[in-house]
């Protein structure tokens, strides 16, 4: 009896040893969870306060063409994958706390509310061209360069000032109505708190906020017909929301009062999230789009209208060019020029993009001759055009399918580097280069960058760099650290690529060719672009 209760207080005793660790365990364990909203996807990443990914969620939503030149998000598909994603990393956290959460967003998005608040628009996407009428006129009057001047944005479509030019006159009901302008971002806080309030970061990127007063531009507001009352309150990225509807917070496991940081743009955090925020530091993005992007401390603005100039917060600016054109080209040459490769590619079980870039390896660079523009959707940077259409130049008898995939990839890395050129001219020479994206996965794109660029190519082995970004603001805004620098400590591990002088003299022979070529095709944009509206878009609306 005395050596059964004996083991009884034994195994009583060490089980409530092992509940207050787990309890201790729980109360130790704190979290932060970055949000990246992008344009199909919407995902969430919780790390320790180290920068360790402890789990991430990414839920995919439809970006609807219903029509030619849109691209739009519905909002209760994006509403219901950030609840979801979000769910499913608090889950991840095991009843640890939850300091923070904090979002990295797609930019130049626009969301049209009636006086209620209830929706009258999609989510009308960065990647929406249907206001290119409206940005051409501006262009051609020397007002357009005026408003560039003080917003740091291009005038091209993806902005949201364009945008609110098309709805002015294609769609005045919408227009007449609306009492009020938010992104993607927005509405989820306007959602989850009530609130109205948008980034400084995002807000560079509308085209309508000034970069140098940091408030919304009188001139751009006129040119629009918008009142200032109708855009959300400028605010800090390190601004904090707390005291969410209590609805929300207990689908998604929360406690009501965890602050939520609103962060920063895409584009700017995805320097700090590669810690390519020294002077002279590119980084190279390329997912679906693309971009190069250089970290200053004050805006500078292309007198040639050709880059933009983005806050990460008011003491980090980023200064680069996005492109149109990235990754969705090359799987537009997987899923149109390459169906039998795929086929192979299922029955031997590897990823067809892995068996496409194997056979463009056994090409010689510059693809003997073979130039490749790659502005299937348009382009933003360096040319700014959407009118713009892509082209095969200098095939011969001799080239094969290989060749023009070949072609492809590179063409590609040629327009982002045409992009590094006009962004030199603006910051100063490039000294080292850090690429991160889909992309940055392959190695023959990572050598192709640094062959074309003549620089080494550093790759991170993280690719969690927008939400590990949004979190170290999150901590900023926290007071848990006082720089962003610390995100120096995050990074991880990550792989030089030295470029090959091997390749130099094709690419150097080859570069001009390209951007000289680029030039002379744009007097003929225009006239084929209308040419594919006004006969080939006909049977798919």
């Amino acid at each position: 009896m005395h050596c059964e209760r004996f083991l009884h207080k034994i195994v009583k005793y060490y089980s409530e040893v092992i509940k207050i660790s787990e309890d201790l365990r729980g109360l130790t364990m704190e979290y932060l969870i970055g949000v990246d909203l992008g344009t199909t996807s919407t995902k969430a990443v919780l790390f320790d306060t180290e920068g360790h990914v402890i789990a991430s969620a990414n839920k995919g939503y439809k970006l609807y063409r219903d029509e030619p030149d849109m691209a739009e998000e519905d909002l209760n598909e994006i509403w219901e994958a950030f609840v979801d994603a979000m769910t499913e990393v608090v889950r991840g956290a095991n009843g640890g706390k939850i300091l923070g959460v904090s979002f990295s967003s797609a930019m130049h998005s626009l969301i049209a509310f009636d006086k209620d608040w209830q929706p009258l628009t999609r989510v009308i996407t960065w990647a929406d061209t249907r206001a290119v009428k409206y940005t051409e006129e501006l262009k051609s009057t020397g007002l357009g360069q005026e408003i560039y001047s003080k917003t740091g944005t291009p005038i091209h479509p993806m902005a949201p000032l364009s945008k609110m030019l098309w709805l002015k006159d294609e769609k005045p009901d919408i227009y007449n109505n609306a009492a009020h302008y938010l992104g993607i971002k927005e509405y989820l806080f306007n959602r989850l708190f009530g609130a109205n309030k948008m980034d400084i970061s995002i807000a560079s990127g509308t085209g309508m906020f000034n970069i140098f007063n940091l408030d919304w531009d009188e001139q751009a507001l006129e040119v629009t017909g918008i009142k200032k009352e109708q855009m959300p309150q400028p605010v800090e990225p390190y601004e904090i929301e707390r005291g969410m509807v209590a609805e929300y917070a207990a689908v998604m496991g929360l406690d009501i009062d965890t602050p939520f940081v609103y962060g920063a743009g895409d584009g700017p955090l995805s320097n700090l999230g590669v810690n390519a925020v020294q002077p002279g530091v590119a980084a190279v993005t390329i997912g679906t789009s693309g971009a190069i992007r250089v970290v200053t401390d004050a805006p500078k603005i292309d007198p040639k209208g050709r880059t933009f100039t983005y806050a990460l917060d008011k003491d980090h600016w980023v200064v680069g060019g996005p492109v149109n054109n990235g990754g969705d080209v090359f799987r537009w040459a997987r899923d149109k020029m390459f169906d039998a490769e795929k086929s192979t590619a299922a029955l031997m079980g590897v990823d067809t993009y892995d068996l496409l870039t194997e056979i463009a390896s056994k090409i010689p660079a510059g693809a003997d001759g073979l130039l490749f523009h790659p502005y299937l959707g348009g382009e933003r940077a360096p040319i700014w055009d959407a009118n713009a259409r892509g082209s095969f130049f200098g095939l011969t008898h001799n080239h094969t399918r290989a060749h023009m995939v070949r072609a492809v990839l590179e063409g590609i890395i040629f327009n982002i580097y045409m992009v590094a050129l006009a962004l030199e001219e603006v910051v100063g020479n490039l000294k080292s280069v850090q690429a991160t994206g889909g992309f940055a996965r392959s190695a023959l794109w990572r050598q192709m960058t640094a062959d074309i660029f003549e620089q080494p190519v550093t790759v991170p082995t993280a690719f969690e760099s927008g939400a590990l970004a949004a979190t170290v603001m999150a901590q900023k805004a926290l007071g848990m650290v006082d720089s962003l620098d610390v995100i120096g400590d995050m990074v991880g591990d990550s792989n030089t690529y030295d470029p090959n002088p091997e390749n130099y003299e094709a690419y150097r022979e080859l570069t001009p060719i390209f951007i000289r070529l680029a030039r002379q095709l744009q007097t003929e944009y225009a006239n084929i672009a209308n040419f594919q509206r006004k006969h080939v878009n006909k049977g798919d609306k």
